[in-house]
């Protein structure tokens, strides 16, 4: 959580930082990604659990049961490691259009220290008047900017292709985490009827 606000708030010395470290890619998803995920999904859970979110067609609020935000979080917490390594493999194979040769380790550590910013502004989903959209808006912006100081750090693009390369990760990380929000704040808003039939199902005695 640490290296997520530090990415924000002091890029520069942070970055240069973690492309010095090249920690393994063990060590981004178990050491960094997957504590934050976990960190992000205990408060999300526990305000879904206490103060509930608007759902259904009369927008009426609701609290989620201990097993059904356990459900959710367990779900959204695999959607999102998903979604980094998803886009993780779509950014090697857009350096290698721009005559660049990047490993998965780079484009792993990339993905995952810039999507941070993203994944951490989730935790203000536990509070029930700000939807989704706003935390999803506010932190893309957020990861965005500072992947323009990580990526040439960590990917060490050519100098002629880097903001080339840096413009089409940005429209790249806008639709795969743009369709993930989606996803999310639909379900929140339970416009997946047979999806909440399933889970009620699961979590029934």
């Amino acid at each position: 959580m640490i290296k997520a606000l530090l990415v924000i708030f002091d890029p520069v010395p942070t970055w240069d930082r973690i492309a010095i470290a090249r920690r393994s890619m063990a060590g981004v998803l178990a050491g960094y990604l997957l504590p934050l995920l976990l960190f992000v999904s205990v408060i999300e859970g526990y305000g879904l659990m206490r103060w509930g979110k608007s759902r259904g067609a009369i927008s009426r609020v609701q609290a989620l049961s201990l097993s059904q935000a356990l459900l959710f979080e367990s779900g959204q917490l695999v959607l999102s490691m998903g979604m980094v390594l998803l886009a993780a493999r779509l950014i090697k194979s857009l350096g290698e259009t721009f005559h660049g040769r990047h490993t998965m380790l780079e484009t792993v550590t990339a993905a995952a220290y810039g999507l941070g910013p993203l994944f951490l502004l989730r935790m203000f989903n536990a509070l029930p008047p700000i939807s989704p959209w706003v935390t999803w808006g506010v932190g893309i912006v957020l990861s965005l900017s500072t992947l323009y100081h990580g990526l040439p750090r960590v990917m060490r693009p050519d100098p002629p292709h880097a903001f080339g390369l840096y413009l089409v990760t940005c429209i790249l990380l806008l639709m795969i985490t743009g369709l993930m929000c989606f996803l999310t704040t639909w379900y929140l808003e339970g416009r997946f009827g047979r999806l909440d039939d399933l889970f009620s199902h699961i979590t029934s005695p």
